[in-house]
């Protein structure tokens, strides 16, 4: 059975204010490169998957040229906030008649384009959710909506729960779908080391690791 067309979210900050949380053990200059290699390789997996169209909105110059490189669209964002970015690109999926949307972070690495094509081809009802928790299933690393305003995203500290709750309240179906490769999003020193177990992926993230 084929998948609906869906169109890849990814807000991103600008480099220079991304992974503050890093900034102890990490120069400016090595964090900023870390950034950078985590969203190419983000992007090099997602074009090896069934997703039409990859979306990255962002105010930031260094992003912008990544995105574009990896034949990513580009849309401006103005830095409100990752729920605004997100809304944002929801409006691109429904001027454009994408079915579906999926907001995916930047900084997920080991990224495995398998795991998010299956994703893809689970049963998903119009309208229905599938919330992503983190590696510690408080937070959400991603979310597919069927269609794209099936609901409106409510990132931050909780948002795991919040999303189910929020899905439920508009009477969508919901369902949540842990998969290992974008459990694991880069914020903290913690989870780079978690990050270092993981050798088969995220080589661009890795080869700026082993030079820091």
């Amino acid at each position: 059975m084929p998948t609906l067309p869906t169109l890849a979210i990814l807000p991103v900050k600008g480099f220079t204010h991304a992974k503050q949380r890093l900034r102890g053990g990490l120069s400016d200059a090595a964090r900023e490169a870390l950034v950078e290699a985590m969203l190419a390789d983000v992007l090099s997996a997602l074009r090896l998957t069934a997703i039409e169209r990859v979306l990255v909105v962002t105010a930031g110059e260094g992003a912008r040229r990544i995105a574009q490189a990896h034949g990513a669209q580009v849309l401006a964002d103005e830095e409100a906030g990752h729920n605004a970015a997100a809304g944002l690109g929801i409006r691109v999926a429904l001027s454009e008649g994408f079915a579906r949307a999926l907001l995916v972070p930047g900084d997920c690495p080991a990224l495995d384009p398998a795991e998010v094509d299956e994703l893809l081809a689970r049963p998903a009802p119009q309208p229905s959710v599938i919330v992503v928790p983190d590696r510690h299933g408080t937070g959400t690393n991603a979310l597919l909506l069927s269609p794209p305003d099936s609901m409106s995203p409510s990132f931050g500290p909780g948002s795991a729960r919040r999303h189910v709750e929020l899905a439920q309240a508009r009477g969508t179906v919901v369902e949540v779908v842990e998969l290992p490769s974008l459990a694991l999003d880069v914020d903290t020193p913690e989870d780079l080391e978690a990050l270092a177990g993981l050798s088969t992926r995220a080589q661009r993230t890795h080869d700026i690791l082993a030079r820091c």
